[in-house]
């Protein structure tokens, strides 16, 4: 996708802030970027634990991945003030309607063939930093567009204060995951929710892998 060289500029600028924060000024360690792969589409899917989320996650790629954009589908309401709104749309968020959007759909699937998208599996936060079930949706979403899926799990951030100092934070992005034997049976729900299992399983291995 074309995007203007000063909109990637301005989000590298931000970027770079907020990795002092997070990096510097707090402990946030960033594991397993080398697993992002640098070209196609890619589906970054993460747990959803804090508010930081959203931003650190596209941070810890820009950081490996220079003025590449991260797209992420938000909840409409977020861009209900305009100002608020323009900042989002800025960092690649777009809003999606509650229930069924078939205009935001789309427009995920096209990202999916050569961005890379950030989502949140269980499609809502867990402060406690407990893992949800996955939503069969995801499974269908990687059925019909077949992007790279890097199981990405995050630990601690949902414990960090605003402003803090030294806070203890990780994300782990995982090996790329192969779903080549579930591609290969019948477009159903059953088939939907045996990829999403599975991508759940993975995230809840890189969880474990950060508590050892």
């Amino acid at each position: 996708m074309q995007v203007a060289l000063i909109r990637r500029w301005w989000v590298m600028f931000v970027s770079l802030f907020i990795m002092f924060y997070a990096r510097c000024l707090n402990r946030l360690r960033v594991v397993g970027a080398e697993n992002i792969p640098e070209e196609g589409g890619v589906l970054l899917a993460a747990n959803h634990i804090s508010g930081y989320d959203t931003v650190f996650l596209p941070t810890a790629v820009f950081s490996h991945h220079p003025f590449q954009m991260v797209w992420a589908p938000a909840k409409e309401e977020l861009f209900e003030n305009k100002i608020i709104g323009a900042i989002y749309s800025s960092w690649g968020a777009f809003p999606v309607k509650r229930g069924r959007d078939v205009r935001a759909g789309k427009h995920l699937g096209m990202l999916l063939q050569t961005e890379k998208v950030m989502l949140f599996p269980e499609g809502t936060r867990n402060k406690d930093g407990q893992l949800g079930k996955g939503n069969r949706g995801v499974g269908k979403l990687i059925y019909d567009h077949r992007p790279v899926v890097i199981p990405t799990a995050l630990t601690g951030i949902n414990r960090w204060r605003f402003p803090g100092f030294g806070q203890r934070g990780r994300i782990n992005f995982g090996a790329p995951l192969d779903f080549s034997d579930l591609l290969e049976r019948d477009d159903c729900k059953e088939t939907h929710l045996l990829i999403v299992e599975r991508l759940m399983a993975a995230i809840a291995a890189g969880l474990a892998a950060d508590d050892q």
